[in-house]
């Protein structure tokens, strides 16, 4: 058997010897003054000796609490640090994920309970986002984004190349056999890719010339919407529209052609390399996106 104080109350020490204020103790260990009072009181009875000096402007340690109040640091120091490390191996990792909206809903999400299923120690909290700021700010822990110019304090991994061309409705696809039928219906875009169009129409050497007026919107998820409904032909990537081409709600008659991003996994770089849970995800996903 230990011939030990009572850990609380050498647990009230600690915070008091570290402010010099039982009112601050008191605070910091929501309890009264009075519960500091008798804890210290206590320990100092199981010592013989006194702890602290009272003074009207508080208390000071005495030679013998200068010397518990060290033991204690330490004491108090590795438990904490073995306790956070026993916690953190017990709960599963938790990994903040942002995307756009679109590769969240249509590529992400339908995959992530295969990647719990076979990770069961780590969970993803999705976000959709596309702002850099996360990032630096470590607001998130990775960023899956379409891009091809990275700042160079980012560890890019890229996973998807991202292929581009025309969907709409399977009633219009009949209408659509050379790229350059596009321009006889209206083209449907989205704010956050309003040069998606020009640069498929380079790759593909057509004139972007419509005869229609053509639709706005804030989402490639209203977008597709808009496509399936009949409202005109869209423009999007081939791994967003998968789902949708394979139940039959949209299709795609010209198919879909190489641009030069592709869709990266990105995280800050790190001295010693990804932490394990962020490596893991990084290389499922490689291997998801491979058998793509």
């Amino acid at each position: 058997m230990r011939r030990l104080p009572s850990l609380n109350a050498l647990r009230f020490f600690d915070s008091a010897a570290r402010q010099l204020s039982f009112s601050l103790a008191a605070k910091e260990l929501c309890v009264t003054h009075s519960a500091v009072s008798q804890q210290i009181r206590q320990l100092e009875q199981w010592f013989d000796c006194p702890l602290f000096e009272r003074r009207a402007g508080g208390v000071q340690l005495t030679a013998a609490g200068l010397d518990l109040q060290r033991a204690a640091e330490d004491a108090f120091d590795l438990l904490e640090r073995r306790c956070d490390a026993l916690r953190r191996s017990t709960q599963p990792s938790e990994l903040a994920v942002g995307a756009p909206a679109s590769f969240l809903s249509n590529w992400l999400i339908p995959r992530l309970e295969r990647f719990e299923a076979a990770h069961p120690d780590i969970r993803i909290r999705l976000q959709t986002a596309a702002d850099a700021a996360l990032l630096n700010t470590r607001r998130v822990d990775a960023l899956i984004l379409a891009g091809r110019d990275w700042p160079r304090e980012w560890a890019v991994t890229p996973l998807l190349a991202e292929a581009t061309g025309p969907v709409c409705a399977p009633a219009w696809a009949a209408r659509l056999s050379r790229p350059a039928d596009v321009l006889d219906a209206p083209l449907l875009h989205t704010s956050s890719r309003p040069e998606a169009w020009q640069d498929w129409a380079g790759r593909v050497g057509v004139k972007l010339a419509p005869r229609h007026p053509g639709r706005e919107f804030d989402h490639l998820g209203h977008m597709l919407e808009a496509a399936a409904a009949g409202l005109g032909v869209a423009i999007a990537p081939a791994v967003l529209v998968e789902a949708e081409l394979h139940r039959g709600r949209l299709a795609a008659p010209l198919g879909f052609v190489d641009s030069c991003a592709a869709f990266s996994l990105c995280t800050l770089k790190a001295q010693d390399g990804a932490p394990p849970a962020l490596a893991r995800l990084r290389d499922w996903l490689l291997a998801d996106a491979a058998a793509v």
